[in-house]
Order: structure tokens, then sequence, then C-alpha cells
């Protein structure tokens, strides 16, 4: 193992206010889930992004959940998901006994390809079936061409969740993203652009969807002083301390994500001279929070480049990591229903996640560039 100290993909950073505002959590006395932090981070988020209403909970993994739940995913349902994804996107379908379409992505960036929706809600319906909610995925904080699925799927009648777990602080056009849909979904993972150690929140501005949401997350008990439980709940609200700590974080939202926009402009100036190598930029209809720098390195140019250079990374004791595998080609969803042109298998054997993190300054992105550069040249 080399003497360096480990550079991570994308450490969590913790400041003294982080660690005071948790002390003060601790010290008022609230240290079960509810309290006033909570509420206070709930009611900056949804400010933050530009929603009516949010409910912290103990994962985006448990929002995704109950999101869908209240869109009326059941059994009897499909819902339309890019293949390109962390895999709890598919797994909260798969939780309501429903079945996740994969849906492949524009070549570009990674998004799902809004030209194949309407083809895949008809191939749902000639497989039987009935698509209850579409569930875009803003991929490592960029977004999709909301506008244009927006309007497919009103036309069609069906509700669209955001799964935002990766887009705090970016947006489509003026709107932040984790604002567009019925509902949508953050998370506060320890990797994530803001982190509450582990932790998630739904979105809405709708009341009623915010209100179920929140006695689901803590166990449906009813409003009457012993327990009494008419529906089955679940014990998925974040916690009094860590919303505390992610309160914190959000104070400092913007410079968190101009860091992140800047680490990736460093990586494109450094790299620019490679014959095919691309550093994901913003797409034309939004800002990126860049929260994991991509590199994508053209297979007819570069054939095997990205574990070649991960490879050559991680012997100087540097993570980095392929971008998501596509849903269909993961073991569980191997028999799942699907859309595919190419483009995620493609981009998966493109792309490469760079250290992004709160550590990474302009020496270190160098350093790492170099080592891009030297592993590219054997």
């Amino acid at each position: 193992m080399p003497d360096e100290e480990r550079i991570y993909l994308s450490a969590p950073q913790a400041t003294e206010s982080d660690v005071q505002s948790v002390v003060g959590a601790l010290q008022s006395g609230w240290v079960a889930p509810a309290g006033p932090s909570l509420t206070e981070f709930e009611e900056a988020c949804a400010a933050y992004v530009g929603r009516s209403h949010a409910v912290g909970l103990s994962s985006g993994t448990a929002a995704l959940h109950l999101g869908l739940k209240q869109l009326g995913v059941d059994e009897n349902s499909y819902v339309l998901v890019p293949s390109v994804t962390f895999a709890a996107t598919a797994f909260a379908v798969t939780y309501l006994g429903a079945t996740p379409f994969l849906v492949d992505v524009e070549p570009a960036y990674g998004t799902l390809d809004v030209g194949l929706v309407e083809q895949a809600v008809a191939e749902v319906q000639e497989l039987g079936g009935r698509v209850a909610a579409v569930v875009p995925v803003d991929l490592y904080g960029c977004s999709v061409q909301y506008a244009q699925l927006l309007a497919v799927c009103e036309s069609l009648g069906i509700p669209l969740l955001e799964d935002a777990a990766e887009g705090l602080g970016a947006s489509y056009g003026e709107a932040k993203l984790g604002s567009l849909g019925e509902a949508s979904v953050l998370s506060f993972n320890g990797n994530k652009i803001l982190t509450t150690s582990g932790g998630g929140m739904l979105l809405t501005d709708d009341e009623a969807f915010a209100q179920k949401v929140r006695k689901w997350a803590t166990q449906s008990r009813e409003p009457i002083v012993w327990y009494q439980h008419e529906e089955i709940g679940y014990n998925y609200r974040l916690s009094n301390i860590l919303a505390a700590l992610g309160l914190s974080q959000l104070r400092r939202i913007d410079r968190t994500v101009d860091h992140r926009r800047q680490v990736r402009e460093w990586y494109r100036e450094e790299l620019a001279s490679l014959d095919g190598v691309f550093v994901m930029g913003d797409p034309p209809w939004g800002r990126s929070n860049a929260w994991l720098t991509v590199a994508r390195f053209d297979e007819d140019v570069l054939p095997g480049a990205p574990e070649r250079v991960r490879l050559v990374l991680e012997d100087h004791n540097i993570e980095s990591r392929p971008v998501w595998k596509p849903m269909h080609q993961q073991p569980v969803f191997a028999s799942a229903p699907s859309l595919l042109t190419g483009a995620s298998d493609r981009f998966f054997r493109e792309g490469l996640c760079l250290p992004s993190g709160p550590v990474m300054t302009q020496e270190l992105v160098a350093k790492v560039s170099g080592l891009i550069l030297e592993a590219l040249a054997t």
C-alpha cells in the first residue's frame, strides 16, 4: 500500500460549524427523532429548492419508496426507470411489488432518453400493464430534459417522481433540481454534496402528499394518546441530530457546488490535450452541481482506458469508480423488461468518476490528471 494519504472519490467534510450544530442539538435534549432542528432543516430545504413541503427521512431510498407508494404504485403496475442509476431507484419500485421497466439514456450525459418514454409506455401496455410513474434521475447532478419529459407525462396522464438524490444545488433552466414533478427526493448519504451521514428527503407542493408520507414514516401512528395503527407504517424519519448536521451544511451549499464545479474545470483544463477524453460538463438545458466529475474515454480512440486509469490511480492510493453499471446488466434485474439503444452500455464502458470532494485542490487535480496521462501513455 502506498504511503500517500488516500484521496477518496467524495469524502464528506465536517467543519467546526457542523460540529457545533450537532453538539447544540444534543445539548438541547432533542435526541429523539423529532425536534426543532428537523423542522428547521425541512423548511430550509423546501425553501432552497422551491417546494412548499419537505419530509426528512432516513434515506433517499425511503423517500423513493414512500413517494411511489403515494403515487399509487402497486403490484399491478410498472415504473419507468433509466437504466443508468444507482440500484436504489429500481429497488424502491420492487418494494411495492411493482416492476421496473428500464429505459435507456441519451448518449451525451447519461440521463433518461425522453424520446423513448412514449414507446416504453406503449410496450408496457402491450404487456397488459399500466405505467404508474416515471422516475427520471438527475445523474451526477445533471438534469433530464424536463420540459419535454413533463409534457410527455402530462399527455399520458402519468405522474413524475424526480430522483434528485444526486442533484441538490443543480438546476434545469431557472428551476432548482428537486422542484420538478409531483414530488422529488434528495439523498444526504455520506458521499453526497450535502450529508447528514445517512438520510434523505421527500419534497412536494402537495400538502396532503407530504402529510401522508410523514405519517407512514412515523409508523402510521394515529393521533391518539395510545399507539394505534390503522395501516402499515415504516420507521423512516430522519433524526433531529442528523438534521442539525444537514442544516449546517445547507447554509454553505452554494459554495460547495461552486467548488465542485471548479474542480471539474481544473480537470477539463488538465485533460484537454488528451485525444478521445471528454470531461462531462453542463448540458445545454441546465446547470450541473458537478457532484462527481465524470470523464468519458472514447472507446474507439482509447479502448479499455477507464480500467487502465483506475488501476494506476489505485496504485497511488487514489479512489476512482466506474459510472453506475446499467440496471439491465445487474443480475437482480436480468429479467426486467427494458427498452435499450446501447447508449447506457457504452456510457458504462467509457465513463469513470474522478475524485471530486471538498479536499480537492488545483494541485491534487493536477496530480490525478498527471497519473491519467501516465496511464494512457503506456
